[in-house]
């Protein structure tokens, strides 16, 4: 019997050997994703699609072709979800996109709901902790028009949560996919709400920082969100936006505003419905589960839920190096950082090494087939 890879080969991948000077400060690795993203960023080129979802919302992403042929020759497509607020022009992103079309991956990316400050909402909402609605959109778009494409998911931090929630939905959405790949996600919001409201680790600081930025968003939407004209969804009422000035919390903005936008009753029905772990047990394709031990922002509770996993599930790989921070994962000898992380390279070689595998063991079936029917 074929037996299922369990890590990816060491050969200078899997060993993260972080920049000697700060690479070991989980808030410098995480201050520098957050303010730079990445260094000498590429600018990979893509076509953006739009796909008008059945609220009236347009929904979009980014699809960029293979820059080479794939190492087991075959079509595969990462299907790629960003962190909160992000899109495909972040710099992670566009570095991470670029290694993998030179490793033969043609790539889609969900730009979040509200995320592009270029394109405008058509309905009353964006995008919200757990909704799967765009992603599992952008899915069947790649699906129908490349019938022949495997499915590498990956998902980064908030995006983590979507594409683990999105697969454990249903079975269905497991078909032609290969694998997935969740990078410094939480797990479960309902049990995070109460470590973002603490500040060991400055989480208190950090929890206010994004709370202003997805202020700043819901604000420039403003009109398409609490106008006059529009027919929100019956819990969203005008002093929801007051609420919205004076908020300095993800929770208090999930609890006013982003519930609302699905009807939730309560912000702890929203975390519950909307976190991944209840769907984490579903997953049944190979699923590799990385977060770092000096991540600020993931509290060390809630490295319990993959750990666990890991140990019952055959197909899970808990990955947790001892830095890294928050989607940083700097490589570099002393001071200077490398325009790829090590992140980048694990991601596409764990992808290449389940590759490998399906490779072999299709070519094992096959060989298996022609000897029974030689007998």
């Amino acid at each position: 019997m074929e037996e299922k890879p369990t890590a990816v080969s060491v050969n200078g991948v899997v060993l993260y050997i972080p920049p000697l000077i700060w690479g070991k400060s989980g808030h410098i690795q995480t201050a520098l994703y957050g303010k730079m993203g990445r260094v000498r960023s590429p600018h990979p080129y893509g076509h953006r699609k739009f796909i008008t979802m059945s609220d009236g919302a347009t929904s979009t992403f980014d699809l960029f072709e293979p820059l080479a042929e794939h190492c087991v020759g075959d079509d595969i497509t990462m299907v790629i979800c960003p962190g909160i607020a992000n899109h495909s022009e972040k710099q992670y992103i566009r570095t991470f996109v670029d290694y993998a079309q030179k490793n033969g991956y043609r790539c889609a990316v969900l730009n979040h709901l509200g995320a592009l400050p270029n394109i405008e909402l058509t309905s009353p909402r964006m995008f919200t902790y757990g909704c799967t609605w765009e992603f599992g959109a952008m899915v069947n778009y790649i699906k129908k028009t490349y019938p022949l494409t495997q499915l590498v998911v990956v998902g980064f931090s908030l995006g983590g949560n979507i594409v683990c929630k999105y697969l454990g939905e249903t079975q269905a959405n497991q078909e032609k996919v290969l694998c997935c790949v969740s990078v410094c996600q939480g797990y479960s919001a309902l049990r995070a709400q109460e470590t973002f409201m603490q500040w060991d680790q400055c989480r208190r600081f950090y929890n206010f920082l994004m709370a202003d930025n997805m202020k700043k968003i819901i604000l420039s939407h403003r009109q398409a969100l609490f106008g006059d004209h529009v027919k929100k969804p019956q819990s969203l009422e005008d002093t929801d936006l007051s609420r919205l000035y004076t908020a300095t919390s993800l929770m208090q903005i999930d609890d006013n505003v982003m519930r609302k936008f699905h009807g939730y009753n309560s912000l702890k029905e929203y975390y519950e419905e909307e976190s991944c772990m209840r769907y984490l047990h579903r997953i049944y394709v190979p699923l590799m589960l990385v977060n770092a031990a000096d991540d600020p922002l993931v509290h060390d509770s809630l490295l319990t839920i993959p750990k666990s996993l890991s140990e019952k599930r055959e197909n899970v790989m808990f990955v947790l190096p001892l830095h890294g921070g928050h989607l940083g994962f700097f490589e570099g000898s002393v001071l200077f950082p490398e325009p790829l992380t090590w992140m980048d390279k694990l991601v596409v070689e764990y992808a290449n090494a389940i590759c490998q595998w399906e490779r072999n063991k299709s070519q094992c079936s096959d060989t298996e087939q022609v000897e029974a029917d030689l007998e």
